[in-house]
């Protein structure tokens, strides 16, 4: 691996009161938005950090797999054809993946907004063309149904709202300050930004989100924030978890 890709490590103490569950090392992987060889390199530094670990190993994806970048569906095939490098493996959908789906739906309503913000590089990984794609008689909801294989669909309709390890809550754009977790609705874990990046509270446990970009990994007292904009920026991040310490990890195309 060329020296500027490989992986970065910098060690930072969290509270002592946030812990992940002993002998399990948690790893999250910040937005891939259709980034592969990004996604492939932090894969392969988390493979070899893992080995370094005797217990149990776990892989938070954050959401946003798709969309932006030019191989939103290579992610998915790559994620589905097994091979990551823990012992298990959990995914967050993120509010990319909700209108890609509302779309494929036939939700007419979200057509122009995905498109814009990044729906026509996904149909493009899944071998439709602009031409195609702007051709005023274009059947989006038809088009999705015969080029995305059912398998794909079927994993994303399977994502999760949230997960928890121990102290540490993984989502994608944030919570709501104030209401409980359970109580948290699926449109604020996956779209929310101001109430929750400018709060302060106490929430209980950590925050680990995506969704809002930021320059390099963000601590603040109550949230961690890993989407440092890979489809932009070249750059993704991942943070490994294990006990009360957070290790970052990035990677630079």
């Amino acid at each position: 691996m060329p020296r500027a890709l490989l992986r970065k490590f910098q060690k930072r103490k969290a509270k002592p009161r946030y812990a992940v569950p002993p002998g399990v090392r948690v790893y999250a992987i910040g937005d891939v938005h259709g980034c592969l060889d990004e996604l492939n390199r932090v894969l392969e530094a988390i493979d070899q950090d893992v080995g370094s670990h005797r217990g149990k190993s776990e892989l938070v994806f954050l959401g946003d797999l798709v969309d932006r970048g030019p191989q939103s569906a290579e992610v998915i095939e790559r994620i589905l054809g097994g091979g990551l490098p823990t012992d298990s493996s959990a995914v967050i959908m993120g509010n990319h993946e909700q209108a890609m789906l509302e779309c494929y739906r036939g939700g007419v309503a979200t057509y122009g907004s995905w498109l814009q913000f990044g729906g026509v590089q996904t149909l493009e990984s899944y071998g439709l063309g602009r031409e195609e794609i702007f051709a005023p008689t274009f059947d989006l909801a038809a088009a999705m149904r015969k080029s995305i294989p059912p398998m794909h669909i079927q994993f994303l309709v399977s994502l999760k709202d949230y997960v928890r390890h121990g102290d540490y809550v993984f989502v994608h754009a944030g919570i709501r300050p104030g209401v409980s977790l359970e109580d948290q609705s699926a449109r604020d874990l996956r779209w929310i930004r101001r109430e929750f990046l400018e709060d302060t509270t106490d929430h209980g446990f950590m925050v680990v989100h995506g969704h809002s970009i930021v320059p390099k990994v963000e601590f603040r007292e109550n949230r961690i924030a890993l989407d440092t904009g890979c489809y932009l920026t070249g750059q993704l991040s991942a943070l490994s978890i294990e006990n009360d310490t957070v290790k970052i990890l990035t990677v630079n195309s």
